[in-house]
């Protein structure tokens, strides 16, 4: 049989399920799915983007971006106007808009509960205890808030509890609704952390207080969801928030947006958010069934179409033609990202600032054939990485070039011979200086994706004479493990929340080590450049600075920088305004359902 006549009919069949899930005269629901699973549901402690993506739709930041507008624009989401910051950038003045409330819950005891500025105070916080070990702590702390890292450091040598009714100058209310933010440093660009509710969404103490240790199971926020249902690492069910406040659609398309879509986005001008009453997000790791499931019908999106069907789903970029002719539509856009490999620099066998242990981790990395990874294993999806800072944020110099995308198996051999890892013993594998065995583990997940990407690696390191074992593992039991420096090698992604290449630098920082710096890397003149480059506004020094601490990650080498990727999105015909900003990570209140569109049964 082949294979596009089977998709269609797939598609048939998917449109009966269909039209028994989405009833017209029944709530609207969007269903798609994750293809990793959530760790939990307090912006504290959770630091995976799945995760976030769930709390950003029920918690709110002060701060959004606009969906629409390109270059990426802030705006305010629950303040009553932007930001007030000095000219010297160390003083920030935000002012909550009155009448936003959260969504009930018993830990308000029956009462209608506002948001005022003590709960973002509150928030910020909350990273400080060192109780909830924050993996976004550094980012706080790079800007020195007055007072607040002193107070946890005190408070840690006398062995106490966080005090969160302790008043520092750098952090405080002036009334019920106005906050302020004092920084020992000046960061033009600190107040776009204030737009990731990921990261900085308003928690309510009472619910904090009132839940204890099952906090990541009861996020309780502002946004226009909240969690309905939730089955561990299998499905993640949120609802319309009854007290979301009276919020419309007024969204302008994207400038490279089809006529369709720009049609449909002026067809929603004025509808109340969010346009859905509720939101399914399974889990489903393996890309075969997240495929099948979004041909049937039982997906109204899939997210990021799995690169194994990239060619059946949209050869050479287009979308393929029997899915044309089904009215599905098709989003391609580029990620604020980097897919990395980390080698963890506090390892015996692969750490180490030493001569011969950077000549190993860039002879390992000389030896990975990235032009194959691309287009074997990711189908074409990825452009080569120079060095961690993507293509769309501020800090990427498409003129430098790196020996990153170098792929030279006889300069890799050359360097492991000169320091010592030859094959002494003649089995073919080679052995550390000392003479003992050279056998490094690599983490890795289960899905399809990532055995091919396994399979290079095992290809790549035979062909240098590395012997390389994989463990594989759930992504939240592995993010565990390297938050505590237990990987030797890992495999993942990072995913940048602004439109800016400070997060991807922070992997080299050590005020990140074991954060967003999970191979521990730490030398004094890379800190010494991330933390300059901080300081100033953006332009042709900070550039300089920026591509010379990615010039230092490349040469002691903790890190192999594999590439960044090209996401495309599909959505059913019945689905209206999809389209996607990647800085907004909630888009499910922008989208529609039309019964109308709907398939009906025969």
């Amino acid at each position: 049989m082949k294979l596009l006549p089977l998709l269609t009919g797939l598609l048939l069949a998917g449109a009966l399920h269909a039209a028994n899930a989405q009833n017209p005269s029944q709530e609207k629901v969007l269903r798609y799915a994750f293809k990793i699973a959530e760790t939990g549901f307090d912006p504290v402690q959770i630091t995976d983007a799945y995760s976030k993506a769930i709390v950003a739709g029920i918690l709110d930041a002060p701060l959004e971006y606009d969906f629409g507008a390109r270059p990426f624009k802030l705006r305010p989401a629950t303040l009553s106007e932007m930001p007030e910051i000095s000219a010297d950038f160390k003083t920030i003045t935000m002012k909550v808009r009155p009448g936003i409330y959260f969504s009930d819950d018993p830990a308000f005891k029956g009462q209608k509960r506002e948001l005022t500025a003590a709960d973002y105070v509150y928030s910020v916080k909350r990273h400080y205890d060192p109780k909830l070990k924050s993996g976004n702590l550094y980012l706080l702390e790079n800007v020195r808030i007055l007072g607040l890292s002193e107070l946890r450091t005190a408070l840690m040598k006398a062995k106490k509890p966080f005090d969160y009714d302790r008043e520092v100058e750098g952090l405080r209310t002036l009334d019920r609704y106005t906050f302020q933010l004092k920084l020992g440093v000046g960061d033009p660009r600190f107040v776009q952390q204030f737009a990731d509710a990921g990261f900085l969404g308003a928690v309510a103490r009472e619910v904090v207080e009132f839940y204890g240790d099952k906090i990541m199971e009861h996020p309780v926020g502002t946004n226009a969801w909240r969690l309905a249902d939730w089955r561990r690492s299998s499905r993640v069910v949120l609802e319309k928030n009854p007290n979301y406040r009276d919020e419309r659609y007024a969204e302008v398309a994207p400038p490279d947006a089809s006529p369709q879509l720009k049609a449909e986005v002026a067809a929603l001008q004025g509808r109340k958010l969010p346009l859905v009453d509720r939101v399914v997000i399974d889990i489903i790791e393996e890309a075969q069934p997240r495929w099948l499931s979004f041909l049937r019908g039982e997906a109204d999106v899939i997210e990021e179409v799995p690169i194994d069907f990239a060619g059946i789903a949209m050869p050479g970029g287009h979308l393929a033609p029997n899915l044309v002719k089904q009215g599905i539509t098709m989003t391609r856009y580029p990620r604020a990202d980097i897919s990395l490999s980390y080698f963890n620099m506090e390892d015996p066998v692969v750490g180490g600032y030493t001569p011969e242990k950077i000549a190993l981790r860039r002879a390992i990395n000389l030896a990975v054939d990235l032009d194959k990874e691309i287009r074997l294993v990711r189908r074409g999806q990825a452009i080569m990485s120079q060095g961690p800072i993507p293509p769309v944020a501020f800090g990427h110099d498409p003129t430098f070039k790196s020996e990153m995308t170098e792929f030279n198996l006889a300069k890799a051999k050359a360097l492991l011979d000169m320091y010592g890892y030859k094959d002494r013993n003649g089995d073919g594998w080679r052995e550390q200086p000392d003479g003992k065995p050279l056998v490094i583990e690599y983490s890795t997940l289960a899905d399809g994706e990532r055995r091919q990407l396994a399979e290079q690696w095992q290809k790549n390191m035979a062909a240098l004479g590395i012997r390389m074992t994989f463990k594989i593992g759930k992504f939240p039991e592995q993010l565990k493990a390297a938050n505590a420096g237990k990987l030797q090698m890992w495999g993942v992604g990072w995913v940048g929340t602004t439109p800016d290449g400070d997060t991807f630098l922070a992997l080299g920082s050590s005020a990140a080590s074991g954060k967003a710096n999970k191979p521990r890397f730490e030398l004094p003149a890379f800190d010494a450049i991330y933390e300059k480059q901080k300081t100033l506004p953006d332009g042709p020094e900070r550039q300089a600075l920026m591509t010379e601490g990615q010039r230092l990650l490349i040469a002691y080498a903790p890190y192999k920088f594999h590439v960044h990727r090209i996401w495309t999105d599909m959505a059913q015909p019945w689905v209206k305004g999809y389209s996607r900003n990647i800085f907004v990570r909630d888009f499910w209140k922008y989208v529609d359902i039309d019964p109308s569109a709907l398939p009906q049964a025969n």
